[in-house]
């Protein structure tokens, strides 16, 4: 056995954990079931997972995450949830609760409707038998959503979305971040204190002395570290490096959050919007597409393009010129050579190598040329009247 396997091995749940695991989501998915009711089981349709060794900057970046995906829900910060005097005592002797209340205190949060479209969780979860807990919820949404998806209750079943981030930061910048919290929280105390304004904040062992906030962080690496990594091969899996300034690791989060039809929305969603194309495959050759064009109506369709040309240039120029300053110009013409669609597209082709933006509106107006005298009809004959919008920069003006 190599070295590479042992290291794996160690990464992969042990038949004891599992079996824990087992045991622990039949019982929290069994009170949920009695508690909610089965078709009230909404778990929210997208679910980061947040973690980091203590000073990665969760907290820092939870907002901004939170922004990067559209979500105006506040964050689950799991430590808060576990607020029993019982669960508190543990925290502060720096141990972990057990997996069992964790689990049922996240999922029963997942439920609140505020969580549906999506929620983040903040330190879930941090152990193997959570990692298996969380495995087995999503199978169980899964089977939801495939249960009724032709149902008229399908959209509160919808296909999870599952991001695992974690931020990475080393021993020394944990510790640093620690120390540094802990000595802005120290003096926040002394300011309530001298004023009586505010409220003072708890500090922890670990926020002011090395050797707790290094323990702090060693716990993290020996107890969640592998629980974090085994996420890596079953959900979308971003390691953002967290050692840099707030803008820096901002700017990795954005990268790693960005749009991904194919992974978000529903299979049978994205089929149907597949051969739609996407504006950035458009844009990306326009320049050279236009070029093209433009060389085409020359070489097959001069004779047209110079008339199109010539009535830009003598009817509708002096117009925009008119309207520099606002940049925008709207100008109705009945010529009849835009009778022709290409001598449309030669337009806004044109309009389009300047530098302008145009684009047309065809209305057809009804003319009356004769009445018949015995049935009092009147016969029209249409007339198309062309409405072109012409828009660019405009000129700023300064104003005393």
């Amino acid at each position: 056995m190599t070295a590479d396997t042992n290291k794996e091995n160690l990464n992969q749940p042990n038949l004891l954990e599992i079996k824990d695991a087992q045991v622990i989501f039949r019982t929290v998915w069994e009170s949920l079931v009695e508690a909610f009711g089965y078709e009230q089981l909404h778990f929210p349709k997208e679910l980061i997972l947040l973690g980091g060794a203590p000073g990665s900057g969760k907290g820092t970046q939870t907002n901004f995450i939170l922004k990067s995906r559209g979500l105006t829900c506040p964050p689950i910060i799991v430590s808060s949830l576990l607020s029993s005097p019982e669960a508190q005592a543990i925290k502060d002797a720096g141990k972990l609760v057990g997996d069992k209340e964790v689990v049922e205190l996240v999922f029963r949060e997942l439920l609140k409707a505020e969580y549906r479209d999506g929620a983040l969780l903040d330190g879930f979860p941090r152990t193997q038998v959570q990692v298996e807990c969380l495995k087995m919820l999503v199978d169980k949404i899964n089977l939801l959503y495939t249960e009724y998806s032709n149902t008229p209750l399908a959209i509160n079943f919808r296909r999870p979305i599952i991001h695992a981030m974690v931020l990475f930061v080393t021993e020394k910048t944990s510790v640093e971040r620690q120390l540094h919290r802990g000595k802005e929280i120290v003096e926040h105390n002394l300011k309530v204190e001298e004023t009586g304004v505010g409220k003072k904040l708890q500090i922890r062992e670990t926020d002011v002395e090395i050797e707790s906030a290094t323990a702090r962080y060693r716990v993290f690496k020996e107890q969640t570290w592998d629980a974090l990594q085994s996420l890596k091969e079953i959900y979308h899996y971003h390691f953002i490096n967290a050692e840099g300034p707030i803008k820096e690791v901002e700017a990795n989060v954005s990268k790693e959050l960005r749009y991904q039809s194919s992974l978000e929305l529903d299979p049978q969603t994205f089929d149907r919007l597949s051969p739609l194309p996407i504006a950035h495959e458009i844009t990306l050759h326009a320049r050279q597409e236009l070029v093209k064009r433009l060389d085409g109506y020359e070489i097959n369709n001069k004779k047209l393009f110079s008339k199109v040309v010539g009535i830009i240039n003598e009817s509708f120029v002096p117009i925009i010129e008119r309207h520099a300053v606002s940049g925008n110009a709207r100008i109705s013409t009945e010529d009849e050579a835009f009778e022709d669609p290409i001598a449309l597209a030669m337009l806004i082709d044109v309009f389009s190598e300047r530098g302008f933006h145009a684009t047309v509106d065809k209305q057809l107006h009804a003319v009356p040329e004769r009445v018949d005298l015995k049935t009092g009809e009147i016969h029209n004959t249409q007339k198309a009247v062309y409405r072109i919008q012409i828009s660019f920069t405009g000129s700023s003006i300064r104003r005393g």
